[in-house]
C-alpha cells in the first residue's frame, strides 16, 4: 500500500515526535518514520491511529494513481496571505488542474486556524464570475492579496480583506485569480 503519510504530516507541520506523541496509545518516532517510509507494514489499525493523530480520515493517508495533490499557494493570517516558505501540499477530496489551496494559519474574518480553502483558478476574462466571492490574486514578487472582490474595472481588482478594519486594497493587471468554492473545517 502506497501512503501519504509524511505528506500529510508535514502540511499540518507536525514532526514524527508530533505524530507519535498524538497517537493513541502514543508509540514512537521511529515507528512512525519506518510506517511512513514503507520499511513496516501499514496495517489498517495503524492507518486509523496515524489518521486521527493528524486529524484527517484514513482515506486522506492512502495513495491512489488517479488521486493527486494540491498545490498550498498562499497561507492565510491577521497579517495577510502570504507565499509558504517551503513546499506544501494537500489531498483534495478531487483534484482538478485548475485548483490551488490556501491554508489558514491564524484566526482571521470567517476563517479559523486550520481551515484550508480550496480554490479554483480562473483566468481574466471569467473574473467577473468571482464579483462578492472570497478570491486569491497574485501579486508581484511571490506575494499575495486575499479577500471579498467587490469591484473590477479597467484591469484593476478591488478586494476587501478580511477581519475588522481591513482597507480596500487595488490589484492591477492580475495573470489570474483563484476564487474560494470550498472550506475545508475540521471539527
Amino acid at each position: 500500500m502506497i501512503t501519504a503519510i509524511r505528506e500529510v504530516r508535514r502540511a499540518r507541520g507536525m514532526t514524527l515526535d508530533d505524530v507519535a506523541r498524538a497517537c493513541v496509545p502514543p508509540t514512537t518516532a521511529q515507528t512512525i518514520g519506518r510506517l511512513e517510509t514503507g520499511m513496516r507494514t501499514v496495517s489498517v489499525g495503524w492507518l486509523n491511529r496515524i489518521a486521527a493523530a493528524l486529524g484527517v480520515t484514513a482515506a486522506d493517508l492512502v495513495r491512489l494513481p488517479e488521486r493527486a495533490d494540491l498545490p498550498v499557494a498562499a497561507q492565510l493570517d491577521a497579517g495577510g496571505a502570504v507565499a509558504p516558505r517551503r513546499d506544501l501540499r494537500v489531498v483534495p477530496p478531487a483534484a482538478a488542474p485548475d485548483l490551488v489551496a490556501v491554508l489558514v494559519t491564524g484566526g482571521v474574518g470567517d476563517y479559523r486556524a486550520g481551515d484550508t480553502l480550496w480554490c479554483e483558478r480562473i483566468e481574466p476574462d471569467r473574473f467577473g464570475a468571482a464579483l462578492n466571492r472570497d478570491v486569491l490574486v497574485p501579486r508581484p514578487g511571490g506575494r499575495f492579496a486575499f479577500g471579498r472582490l467587490l469591484d473590477r474595472q479597467a484591469g484593476k481588482l478591488h478586494l476587501l480583506p478580511p477581519g475588522p478594519g481591513a482597507r480596500q486594497q487595488v490589484v492591477a493587471d492580475a495573470p489570474w485569480l483563484a476564487q474560494a468554492i470550498r472550506l475545508v473545517r475540521n471539527l
